[in-house]
């Protein structure tokens, strides 16, 4: 599975109960890079595609039904118990620092390894930094 996530500077992902910011820009992006194969999420982040459900697997189980090679993007729950099937990872930084009650639990600092760094400006945000991480070997 090649999982998207995107965390604010402490990596927040939600303040309470939702999530902390969204960009049209990136939803594009993440639907670029999954191609025809389309983007596995939950309920919760498909309401953030409206219009463009043609690239949408909407499932509440979506971590565990995305296959190899396929992108999911999780804002909501926890990644760790999925660390062992991310065969890729992006991360997706807002570089601002809002209030955060849930945080993504994969340290990237241990047992993977950067492998690109990419800067773009969003709808929303000036800066986006996109990550993209693969395990170490």
């Amino acid at each position: 599975m090649i999982l998207m996530t995107t965390i604010d500077d402490s990596g927040g992902l939600l303040f309470n109960h939702r999530r902390q910011s969204q960009d049209r820009i990136l939803r594009q992006r993440m639907l670029d890079i999954a191609g025809p194969s389309g983007l596995w999420m939950d309920s919760y982040s498909a309401a953030l595609f409206t219009g463009q459900e043609a690239g949408i697997h909407v499932s509440e189980t979506f971590l565990d039904e995305a296959g190899t090679g396929t992108c999911a993007l999780l804002e909501d729950r926890p990644a760790a118990p999925y660390a062992s099937r991310i065969e890729k990872l992006y991360l997706y930084h807002w570089n601002r620092a809002y209030p955060g009650d849930l945080f993504f639990d994969i340290d990237v600092t241990k047992g993977w390894q950067l492998i690109s760094t990419t800067e773009f400006a969003g709808s929303s945000h000036d800066k986006i930094t996109e990550e993209v991480y693969v395990p170490c070997k």
